[in-house]
């Protein structure tokens, strides 16, 4: 094994395009470049922000931090302004009579027939 190592670092003619094919191979850079173009060359390399999975299958688990605020709104250890302003307003139609009218349920009075 070492006796490759020494022919690709050989400048032969032979030992370059050994070494590139090589690089080609293997998905390195096939010629030597400056840091700058490697900066380059590592950016094009990673996956695109739009196919990580990380990234594009993030969503919050919306229900459960729902039903835990719910919890401490009830516990009086987080205050939802937008659910009191609601239940406020609510209360103050039913003082005035506002609420919806709901009728009794509906009963045949054929069937009752004793």
């Amino acid at each position: 094994m070492n006796k490759y190592v020494n022919l690709a670092n050989v400048g032969t003619n032979y030992a370059k395009r050994m070494n590139r094919l090589s690089n080609r191979i293997f998905g390195e850079v096939v010629r030597p470049t400056n840091q700058k173009s490697m900066k380059v060359v590592k950016l094009f390399s990673e996956k695109p922000i739009n196919k990580r999975p990380e990234i594009v299958e993030y969503y919050p688990r919306f229900k459960e931090t729902e039903l835990l605020m719910t919890h401490l709104r009830d516990y009086g250890l987080y205050r939802d302004e937008h659910k009191d302003f609601k239940e406020e307003y609510q209360r103050l139609r039913e003082l005035r009579g506002k609420t919806k009218w709901i009728p009794p349920p509906f009963r045949n009075k054929s069937n009752n027939k004793s």
